[in-house]
């Protein structure tokens, strides 16, 4: 078994790999999601959120890190539908106002068709400057923002004819797959306006232990990767679909659909990380011993 294993062609090892990511595609096997404290707090946010209040929701991706970030967007819109809430939709990176109208299409125009563009939801685009547009529309929104992404004015939009700044949204939720993203509405938003500015966020994987130290005076709550966005589908799903009695879309449990390749995958890297190092070790046991 030793020598079978210590001259293994890595090409079984890509294939074994192959084999722990398409099979659970193909069988679309999923596995039991617990949510952690963080995707309570993001769920709690919005939760306790009255019909009618102001959400500031800024998507800032592309379609490159839709992968971890899609399923928690749709997440996201989908509660503060749920809720009635007024969704104003922000971009600072170019391609982001695409995903917010995909984000639009999949959720509000087909399960909530009783929504109106301007009074329940409205999309303000994207606008260059990366953190300078935040700095600014702190304090003075329509100085950057005097029309919506469609080019409409927003004094003549009636969810925005008295909107001053995003100090007036009750809680401000940010997907960001890199730079500008979470830490520059930290920086220049949650930091500066601690009492006027609520922020949770939902990041890539490898952007999510920078975040950490934020939490909880500047970040309420964060959402990491695939991962924090199938504990947040459990939640939402919880809560209006399983309390209801009906079962849930399963675009609204993509993120759990995602975790379950990624999990195979896992524990073989696990597995073959272990009987590397037994080998290993079992090599030099051997050498030694014939030395």
């Amino acid at each position: 078994m030793y020598h079978f294993l210590s001259t293994l062609d890595r090409r079984w090892i890509f294939l074994l790999m192959g084999v722990a990511v398409t099979v659970p595609i193909l069988l679309e096997l999923q596995f039991p999601e617990e949510a952690t404290s963080l995707a309570h707090a993001v769920f709690n946010e919005i939760e306790q959120l009255e019909e009618g209040d102001p959400v500031l929701l800024a998507f800032d991706y592309d379609p490159a890190s839709e992968g971890e970030l899609g399923p928690m967007a749709t997440a996201f819109v989908r509660h503060c539908c749920e809720k009635k809430l007024k969704i104003y939709f922000i971009a600072l990176w170019p391609v982001g106002p695409q995903m917010i109208d995909d984000s639009i299409n999949r959720v509000i125009k087909t399960d909530f068709p009783d929504l109106v563009y301007g009074e329940d939801y409205v999309n303000l685009g994207f606008k260059p400057g990366n953190e300078g547009v935040i700095k600014v529309i702190v304090t003075d929104l329509k100085q950057l923002y005097s029309t919506d992404d469609r080019g409409t004015n927003l004094d003549q939009i009636p969810m925005c004819r008295n909107l001053v700044n995003i100090q007036s949204m009750d809680l401000v939720a940010e997907v960001s797959a890199g730079y500008p993203g979470v830490k520059e509405w930290v920086q220049y938003a949650a930091t500066p306006y601690p009492d006027q500015i609520r922020l949770i966020a939902g990041c890539t994987g490898v952007g999510a232990p920078l975040l950490y130290p934020y939490i909880p005076e500047q970040l309420k709550g964060l959402l990491g990767a695939i991962k924090g966005a199938a504990e947040y589908e459990k939640l939402v799903v919880d809560r209006y679909d399983r309390e209801a009695g009906r079962e849930p879309d399963l675009k609204y449990l993509e993120g759990k659909r995602r975790m379950g390749p990624q999990l195979v995958a896992h524990i073989l890297m696990v597995v073959l990380i272990v009987v590397g190092n037994i080998v290993f070790f079992v090599g030099r046991s051997r050498e030694g011993t014939n030395s």
